[in-house]
């Protein structure tokens, strides 16, 4: 069982939303200059790799990998778009996350939603469903049929998770609103005017540069840039010391700061990911952007100890399949099974 310390209860008490307060104020001067080094050079990686695809330069094509890095960083910018954050403008957020959900293939408005009630809820074991990663507690799993566990098993594998899965959700599932149908009329008309506006891209480019390279360049940078979305999502909430709760007990602050983990990444990796590792603070707050995150870890180096993975930590993550509500952790289908 997870014991928490003299220091992280203390930690949990702080009135962390009146401290971050003070963060949460974007510079729109910088957000249009994170925006502009961001799709600039996406869209001049993508024109280099379908030229190299064009002239038969095979060993060009791998400024796929940069391009795919850069879609994140889209992703990321459209992330803190759903949360009003990087503009603070309602307006100019929403309009902008729309336009970027057509290179991540994302519904914004859909998203959007989906995500809020992510953040709404996160950590709590009975609003489980929407916006997160499927897990079951020991005992759900115990009481599934052969065939159930089978496919929670096959759900959870690293093949599935992050192979198979980025390409259904992005390529297929976002294409319709499954499971939002009693969400009125707009998740409707984001997911078809978002459809809409990815096939007359996708026209326009594949008239500008051939159906080969289109496929062959952006289709990899779509897949790669979903399996890393999906990899960081997961290590942000499925970590050994993460914490769930039932509804009686669960309680906001505590479920941000210990709920969601600090992914500790090199540099390079915090800027294209928009430092989203710093997940425990954005989850305390949400609307401070991501190139402020950086700076609350600086004037408060004590929120550097909570919740900390790094990339070594990180590929353990991929094992932990179940919540022990006995325990009180994540473990392994093995750990399940030798509990028993």
């Amino acid at each position: 069982m997870n014991m928490i310390s003299p220091e992280a209860a203390a930690n949990s008490k702080r009135a962390w939303l009146k401290i971050l307060a003070r963060y949460k104020k974007p510079d729109r001067r910088r957000s249009a200059v994170e925006l502009a080094i961001t799709l600039i050079p996406f869209a001049t990686l993508w024109a280099l790799s379908s030229a190299a695809y064009a002239y038969g330069h095979w060993w060009g094509l791998i400024l796929i990998l940069p391009a795919a890095g850069f879609l994140v960083r889209i992703f990321m910018i459209q992330h803190d778009c759903g949360h009003g954050s990087f503009f603070a403008n309602r307006y100019a957020d929403d309009w902008i996350g729309r336009a970027l959900g057509v290179l991540t293939l994302t519904p914004y408005d859909c998203w959007r939603r989906a995500h809020a009630t992510h953040h709404a809820s996160a950590g709590n074991l009975d609003e489980r469903g929407m916006g997160d990663i499927r897990t079951l507690t020991v005992a759900e799993y115990r009481q599934l049929s052969w065939r159930g566990r089978l496919a929670y098993r096959l759900y959870r594998h690293p093949l599935v998770m992050f192979g198979l899965g980025p390409i259904w959700l992005f390529i297929f599932s976002q294409r319709l609103p499954i499971g939002m149908m009693r969400g009125g009329l707009t998740p409707w008309v984001s997911s078809m005017t978002t459809n809409l506006a990815i096939a007359l891209a996708a026209a326009l480019l594949i008239w500008a540069v051939g159906p080969g390279a289109f496929l062959v360049v952006h289709l990899p940078i779509v897949i790669l840039a979903g399996s890393a979305g999906i990899w960081l999502f997961y290590v942000q909430h499925q970590f050994e010391e993460t914490e769930w709760a039932k509804d009686d007990d669960w309680e906001f602050q505590h479920a941000a700061l210990h709920g969601s983990s600090y992914y500790d990444l090199p540099p390079v990796l915090n800027w294209f990911t928009g430092n989203i590792g710093v997940h425990h603070v954005h989850h305390l707050s949400a609307k401070v952007p991501g190139y402020r995150l950086q700076e609350v870890l600086r004037d408060y180096p004590e929120l550097r100890g909570i919740g900390r993975v790094t990339l070594l930590d990180s590929l353990r993550c991929v094992k932990l399949a179940l919540w022990d509500e006995n325990r009180r952790k994540l473990v392994s289908f093995r750990e399940a099974r030798a509990a028993i």
